[in-house]
């Protein structure tokens, strides 16, 4: 066959020593036809050149140009052509002409990165190529000359969308073909689903490149891109046919397409009839070679569950896998287990009623029952509750269906995929262990109960299932949701062997949607039933508020008021934000900062308090944080206004690198108070997204984007080779619902961990502000919860910065809870009086001012403002030289007073003394003392004391000191005598 990547001459053999080609085409669109020999020595009797057809000339399909009598000639039996066309369906190798190359996104600065992707490519696995798993990029490139204006086609499988796929073309000069971002982008296929992208080409020479790159953060291994049956038209012509490459045949000539051969027969390339296969082989649909049939063992056979019969019994039965491959009658082969004995089928399941026929039937509108027993009507002032509650499995639910799907096209699609098995329903045998075994269940829409109504919240529906996964090897459970019959998406996924376990999940819009379990036992393709018997078990299917379920309780409801016109049994919606009394069954409204819970409206309990710091919307439908907080200590109120931190911020972490050194980077979108509680930090996957333009439903955005208080992207830079703007990707949600403001570290159960932030510098206490999202994940059973901490720093701008710990790069150090680090200067409180104070300045003039300034350090923000500085009169003399004057006044008055004291008292005592000496009769007599204390102002004749020496003023003083142990004064004089030395006056 020609190689339609070649320019200029294009070649068929038709004989042993000479072939013919032809030129290229000139400007006119004309060519001529040459003989070229085989060998270069023998150029002689070779035919003259011949003018050739035109260079738009093509063959119809099933046709190609024989070059001899450049004619359109059919293909022969067991051969096929597209007439200008080429497809390759056959992948047991790379075909000729592909070429794959394997590169670093973000090569390092000398490259030497690029040599750890030598290894990494597009793999054959026979009907299907397998693009690559790690974090290479690597293109799969194929060059083909058009002639006239074409198209590219290829079929493929894209279910994971932690690869990104892209397809674009370019021509010989290496310059990129204008493509729209539809074009250029794959859209994500449901899991185990084929489709088809088409592009058209231009004329002249077009290179494909089919580019996959993967990303693996978090260590989880990506599903591969798959790609078959890539057709290209615009091809001049077909020099030759297709040979039917092996399990395939084409009966007749002129063939646009091959057959695959049935199952147990084969053929060999360019078969025109498939043979039968030998006994003891087999062979499946489309094989080239028959295999020989085992031995049947355990694993060749599956057990189900037989209806309800007239007498109310079950049987389990055993049926062998189809198709029977395994051979019965040799050594060592087991038979097929004997009918089990009948036993009592399970009970209906709630909201259904056994019939007479032994058939679970729903109950009514209006009456419920727990599937035991008829139903029963709803009593007064009741509703039922409707929704789905699926625990027994004798027969698969009407809205329910199983399906086989197999990757490589192997026909399972008439198995079944599931098996009820009573008490649960499993997956069933397949017919490989890489089938995708399909279970779905439909819901039309969601109808919130009377009593539930008045609530303006975003849940309008809960599935919650209980299962469990028995394997061998690497099985994977997908739970997937399909909004409206427009995308689906894998909610969740578990791999290997799981204990039984529960999930929830709920839904934030009212709409029709399907919910899909697909379990597959190996994702590597595998002609040997090795892991079949590896299964998942599902016990039960419970969803609630389905527009078209049954019911299995009752609920109160609130009823009509009796004033009104209608009776007053009649359940009614509660306005929003409204209970029903339990004692009068009205509406009533909720205390102010409560909110509805969501799950129920009876009893004020239904109104749950606002947590620390929040407070209620008037529907009372949320809680949220008005960016406005206070906290008393010490006997002071700390007022805070964080309205500046109130609009959405972003915070980008990295680069971090895969273990292949793959650049990524962490954006988290933080909305720290919402508007009102709605969460406004948005966070989208913009390869989904600008794959779906032509969708711009409420499903896509559903599927594309989330909302949040915090939500976290994957990021791919732009500086990525060969990628024009930043790749988002793995958005996910951390925080759905406020908790709570608090300066304590723990609320709600969720720790902010201080411990791993820096140490705070200033005095003041940080806030935390504590959200949660309820939605349960496989690692985290009770969902992910973010902590972000408010920090007073006046050296930051309002909006202040963003950070997370050191120790945990990512935000979060176990992958539930994250953490975040607000420093700003909004975070200080609002000043108040107590944050300054008043500086007086000296009097000049007569006039002195008062100066106020603030408190050293400052940790305060907007509030009160300084007073401006006042002016008050003062006298010129100073106050410290007042002070001075003042004192030395006071210290002179008292030394004049004691000096007047002790001047009296001294005359007084030579007084005393003179009388003394007078009196004195003879030497050494001396007369009585009337009195040893007198009065003052008294002056007795008598009391006379001689001596011969005047008293100094020490001794004086002295003997006035003196006092007796009575408390009357008395005053002793030393008499000197020469003979009577020891007399003394006491």
């Amino acid at each position: 066959m020609d190689h339609p990547g070649t320019r200029g001459l294009v070649a068929v053999v038709i004989q042993t020593d000479y072939y013919y080609q032809y030129t290229e085409c000139d400007s006119t669109g004309s060519r001529w036809r040459v003989a070229i020999p085989l060998s270069p020595s023998s150029c002689s009797d070779l035919p003259p050149p011949a003018r050739g057809t035109d260079c738009s000339f093509s063959c119809p399909a099933g046709m190609f140009l024989e070059m001899g009598t450049q004619q359109c000639t059919p293909c022969a039996a067991g051969s096929y052509s597209l007439g200008s066309g080429l497809r390759f369906d056959q992948w047991d190798a790379v075909p000729a002409g592909f070429t794959s190359l394997a590169s670093f996104l973000d090569p390092g600065p000398n490259g030497e990165d690029v040599q750890a992707c030598n290894s990494s490519s597009w793999t054959p696995q026979g009907v299907y190529l397998e693009s690559n798993r790690d974090e290479c990029t690597v293109s799969l490139v194929y060059a083909v000359h058009l002639e006239k204006k074409g198209s590219v086609s290829f079929t493929y499988q894209y279910p994971d969308n932690n690869i990104f796929f892209e397809f674009y073309v370019q021509n010989e000069q290496c310059q990129e073909m204008a493509q729209t971002d539809d074009q250029k982008w794959i859209r994500v296929t449901n899991t185990g689903e084929w489709d088809t992208h088409t592009v058209n080409l231009k004329s002249g020479t077009n290179i494909l490149y089919w580019r996959t790159t993967g990303i693996l953060v978090g260590g989880k291994m990506v599903k591969p891109v798959l790609l078959k049956n890539i057709q290209i038209e615009g091809v001049a012509y077909t020099s030759e046919c297709f040979l039917c490459r092996p399990g395939w045949f084409s009966p007749a000539p002129g063939s646009s397409s091959c057959q695959p051969c049935p199952t147990n027969t084969f053929s060999s390339k360019g078969a025109s009839s498939c043979t039968n296969c030998p006994e003891h082989q087999y062979a499946h649909e489309g094989w080239g070679e028959c295999k020989r049939r085992p031995p049947c063992s355990e694993k060749d056979y599956f057990q189900i569950h037989t209806a309800c019969d007239g007498e109310g019994k079950t049987q389990v039965l055993y049926r062998w896998v189809e198709p029977k491959i395994c051979v019965e009658n040799v050594t060592g082969a087991v038979q097929l287990p004997t009918a089990v004995q009948r036993e009592p089928c399970p009970p209906c399941n709630p909201g259904y009623y056994n019939s007479n026929s032994n058939d679970c039937l729903p109950c009514p509108p209006g009456t419920y029952s727990d599937g035991t027993y008829v139903c029963t009507e709803c009593p007064a002032g009741t509703e039922p509750v409707l929704g789905y509650e699926y625990k027994w499995w004798n027969v698969l639910p009407s809205n329910m269906k199983t399906s086989c799907f197999n990757v490589g096209n192997s026909k399972c699609d008439d198995m079944s995929g599931w098996a009820v098995a009573g008490d649960h329903i499993r997956s069933a045998a397949g017919s490989s262990d890489n089938d995708y075994l399909i279970l779905s269940l439909h819901v039309p829409g969601f109808k919130v109960p009377a009593s539930l109504s008045g609530m303006t919240g975003s849940e309008f529906g809960w599935i919650t299932f209980v299962f469990e996964t028995i394997c061998s090897g690497d099985c994977e459970l997908y739970f997937m949701m399909d909004v409206n019959m427009k995308s689906t998406t894998v909610v969740e996924s578990w791999e290997g062997s799981k204990e039984k376990q529960s999930y929830s999940h709920s839904m934030s819009r009212n709409a029709s949607v399907t919910f899909t379990w697909a379990f597959q036992r190996t994702n590597h393709a595998l002609d040997v039933r090795r892991y079949v018997s590896d299964m998942v078990k599902l016990y039960s299917i419970s969803v609630t508020n389905a527009l078209d379920g049954v019911a299995s309780a009752c609920r109160a409801c609130a009823l009509v008021p009796q004033n009104s016109q209608r009776a007053g049994s009649s359940c009614v919606p509660c306005p929003a934000g409204f209970y029903i009394d339990t004692g009068t069954n009205r509406c009533q409204e909720c205390p102010p900062n409560t909110h509805l819970a969501g799950h129920h409206t009876y009893g004020q309990d239904a109104c749950v308090a606002c947590g620390m710091g929040s407070i209620s919307n008037k529907e009372h439908s949320r809680c949220y944080s008005d960016c406005s907080f206070s906290h008393t200590e010490n006997n002071r109120t700390l007022t805070f206004d964080l309205s500046p931190l109130s609009d959405v911020a972003s915070l980008i972490i990295g680069p971090s690198f895969t273990s292949k050194g793959t650049k990524y980077l962490h954006l988290f979108n933080i909305s720290l108070c919402g508007h009102e509680g709605r969460r406004a930090a948005v966070c989208t996957d913009n390869v989904t997204d600008v794959s779906s333009k032509d969708d711009q439903s409420d499903s896509a955005q559903l599927v594309n984007s989330v909302d949040s208080f915090v939500c976290q992207s994957t990021i791919i830079p732009a500086d990525g080779r060969g990628f024009r703007m930043a790749i988002s990707s793995q958005s996910i949600s951390l925080a759905d619902a406020f908790v709570g403001a608090t300066v304590d570290s723990v609320l709600d159960w969720v720790d902010a961990k201080p411990d791993l932030f820096p140490a705070k510098t200033k005095d003041l206490p940080d806030i935390n502000f504590f959200y949660r999202s309820t939605q349960p994940t496989a690692s985290c059973d009770h969902g992910r919860s973010s902590v972000i901490t408010v920090r007073c720093n006046p050296e930051k701008s309002d909006r202040g910065e963003l950070s997370v710990p050191s120790s945990c790069p990512a935000g979060t150090c176990d992958g539930c809870t994250f953490h975040f680090l607000w420093e700003s200067a909004s975070g200080c409180p609002r000043c108040a009086e107590d944050d300054y104070h008043p500086i007086e300045g000296a009097c000049k003039g007569g006039v002195q001012e008062t100066l106020y300034v603030w408190n050293e350090p400052k940790v305060c923000t907007k509030g009160v403002s300084l007073p401006p500085r006042s002016s008050s009169p003062c006298e010129a003399i100073a106050l410290w030289l007042k002070v001075g004057v003042g004192g030395g006044a006071f210290v002179a008055v008292l030394l004049i007073a004691l000096t007047c004291y002790f001047w009296k008292k001294n005359k007084r005592l030579e007084y005393k003394y003179s009388r003394l000496v007078m009196s004195a009769n003879k030497e050494c007599e001396l007369p009585a003392a009337d009195s040893c204390a007198l009065a003052e102002g008294e002056e007795p004749d008598d009391d006379v004391v001689y001596t011969k020496k005047k008293p100094s003023l020490l001794g004086k003083l002295r003997a006035i000191a003196h006092k007796h142990e009575r408390g009357e004064s008395c005053e002793s004089v030393q008499l000197n005598s020469s003979q009577c030395d020891r007399w003394v006056l006491g």
